[in-house]
């Protein structure tokens, strides 16, 4: 399954981006979907994560700024990032997994999509 993340932009601080993850054909093999980012000279690193039976994961730093939604059966999942700090800035990648626990390893995580840029800056 392919999965296409889009949404990202320039934004200034304090602003808000969603970015969405699809997936090909309308419906996500994974049983859990989770957003990363990866800024220049830095490790890829999880975000926010959800398992479509009804748990949700979120790195520290955007816990109460970003939020994560997703329908399993339409093949969507969003993610919503509101008050932007520079910080945020990264290229943002969806991926999937098909086992039902959350990890935040990306190593495994197994579908992964292109990423979209994110720019937080005024």
């Amino acid at each position: 399954v392919q999965l296409q993340a889009s949404g990202g932009g320039l934004v200034q601080p304090g602003g808000s981006l969603r970015l969405s993850c699809v997936a090909s054909g309308g419906t996500f093999n994974a049983n859990v979907v989770g957003w990363f980012r990866q800024a220049p000279g830095k490790e890829r690193e999880i975000v926010a994560a959800i398992s479509f039976a009804g748990n949700a994961f979120y790195k520290d730093t955007v816990k109460g700024r970003f939020t994560i939604s997703g329908d399993k059966d339409k093949g969507t999942v969003y993610l919503q990032m509101n008050k932007l700090k520079p910080e945020d800035t990264a290229i943002y990648y969806c991926a999937g997994k098909k086992g039902p626990v959350i990890t935040t390893s990306p190593s495994r995580y197994t579908d992964w999509g292109q990423g979209t840029l994110v720019t937080v800056s005024s």
